[in-house]
């Protein structure tokens, strides 16, 4: 039986998990700011199963929107014409910022998850990715 990810190629499997390890880390980092702020002001400022919550699934949607990206990139990649593979990128994108703007209003309006620690996360991926490449390219 064949695996979802037999047909992934190594370079979205490594930069995937590169992003996760980004992300991980962007979450226990805000999670502690959580912490300290809810420290100072803890009638504004919850450190609840909400904040925890919204963190993990906004940090698993960021990862998520990653790999699919990566997976678009591959297939199109793959395309025998330019065009196809400028359609599969467009299709790709609008998926993608849909499936992220979906996860925000899901942030906003379901009680079960703090909508601050659910949005941040999404911006872990780009920012994270940034500051590597600005150390990276110091060596």
């Amino acid at each position: 039986m064949s695996s979802v990810m037999d047909n992934v190629q190594p370079a979205v499997k490594k930069e995937t998990q590169r992003v996760a390890a980004i992300t991980g880390i962007g979450l226990i980092l805000m999670w502690i700011i959580f912490g300290v702020m809810h420290g100072f002001m803890p009638q504004k400022v919850p450190l609840d199963y909400t904040v925890f919550l919204g963190g993990a699934v906004g940090g698993c949607v960021a990862v998520l929107n990653f790999f699919f990206m990566g997976l678009a990139v591959q297939k199109a990649a793959a395309a025998t014409d330019e065009d196809t593979a400028r359609m599969r990128i467009k299709a790709s994108y609008s998926q993608r910022m849909l499936l992220q703007m979906l996860w925000v209003v899901v942030a906003i309006v379901a009680p079960c998850f703090h909508f601050v620690a659910g949005i941040v996360p999404l911006l872990f991926p780009g920012t994270g990715i940034k500051i590597a490449g600005i150390f990276h390219n110091k060596k």
